[in-house]
């Protein structure tokens, strides 16, 4: 945005804000407000779809490894409790 429009903005708004009466000038100070506040949180940058694939991948194998490593000590623990 250039240096005059910013201005041109500027003048429009505080002519606007002339016209406005005492309450909608505090709602118009609770937005600023909000703005504010809104302003020191930073954008959560966008993700990298074929990355994300790409780790969903590698723990879904590593989750599989782990689940047919421990299906053996599961079975056992059915067995247990059949035999109970």
């Amino acid at each position: 945005m250039s240096e005059v429009e910013a201005m041109t903005i500027k003048k429009q708004v505080t002519q606007e804000l002339n016209s406005l009466n005492e309450a909608e000038l505090k709602e118009v100070a609770k937005y600023v407000a909000f703005l504010k506040f809104q302003s020191r949180f930073k954008p959560v940058p966008a993700f990298d779809e074929t990355q994300l694939a790409a780790l969903y991948a590698e723990f879904a194998d590593e989750d599989r490894q782990f689940a047919e490593e421990g299906i053996s000590d599961y079975v056992k623990g059915l067995k247990k409790e059949d035999a109970l």
